[in-house]
């Protein structure tokens, strides 16, 4: 029997389930500053052999975050049993029916399919990783977020564009205690992808050209669960969209349903 998904809340409940073996405790504090833009951790595990001195950076940050450690011995040598413990426990919390999606930490594509079962059952997946992380993975997901961003983040301010401008201003790194910036961990900024933008609008906009910023957002992630406006160095769409005044238009409209403004885009007619 399918199992349904929980009712409509404000707040999402959202189960992290964290494979330390694939991700880094130094994305900590950005990690929960960017789950906690979907909805709230309500159960937050984390899955190793705590027995192994390679996990001794975890130990550091699980009760300053209340993450619950479950330990996994490896049966065999060479075979991840990690991976199952999370696996296992995963489809117990599904079919729990409480929760409205799941945030899965890793980089490992042996969780491509348990991403893709619990979408299956109509849950958000959110998923966490490396830019190293294979395809399947990626794609198996809702939304995915490079934990390179997270890292990032959390070692120096967020890069502004430049005014008018497709680059971003530069900015001074400042190290974190104990864990200094270091500059392979930092993300390369990508050339923008402004013609796949471009199509995206052209195919959700209006009669005359226009679509809400935010519905062109979630179309683009439908498309490109890892599309991110930080990976082009912008804080967010808007200011990308922003940064590229010769081939997109912003227009700010009044919202009559709540009081409040709404953005809309499109893409600049270049005709003379």
């Amino acid at each position: 029997m399918a199992v349904k998904p929980t009712p409509s809340r404000q707040q999402k409940l959202l189960a992290v389930l964290i494979d330390a073996d694939n991700a880094s405790a130094a994305i900590v504090e950005g990690l929960f500053e960017e789950i906690a833009k979907f909805g709230v951790a309500s159960v937050k595990r984390i899955y190793g052999d705590w027995t192994l001195p390679n996990l001794g950076k975890w130990k550091q940050v699980l009760l300053d975050h209340s993450i619950q450690p479950i330990q996994q011995f490896a049966y065999t040598r060479g075979k991840n049993a990690t991976d199952s413990a999370l696996i296992i426990d995963a489809m117990d919390l599904l079919y729990t029916r409480r929760f409205d999606g799941f945030c899965l930490v890793s980089s490992d594509s042996d969780f491509t399919r348990l991403a893709a079962r619990l979408r299956e059952e109509g849950l958000t997946v959110y998923g966490f990783g490396e830019e190293k992380t294979p395809s399947p993975f990626v794609s198996a997901c809702d939304k995915f977020i490079y934990t390179e961003l997270l890292r990032a983040a959390a070692s120096e301010p967020q890069a502004e564009p430049a005014v008018g401008g497709d680059k971003p201003a530069a900015s001074a790194p400042s190290e974190q205690p104990g864990e200094p910036a270091k500059a392979a961990d930092k993300p390369k900024v990508q050339k923008v992808p402004v013609d796949f933008i471009a199509k995206v609008i052209d195919d959700s906009a209006d009669d005359d050209g226009w679509i809400q910023l935010g519905l062109l957002g979630s179309n683009i992630s439908k498309l490109r669960p890892a599309f991110d406006a930080r990976l082009y160095g912008f804080k967010k769409l808007s200011d990308l969209i922003k940064g590229h005044p010769k081939r997109f238009e912003l227009q700010v409209r009044g919202s009559s349903a709540t009081g409040g403004e709404a953005l809309y885009v499109r893409n600049r007619k270049t005709g003379k």
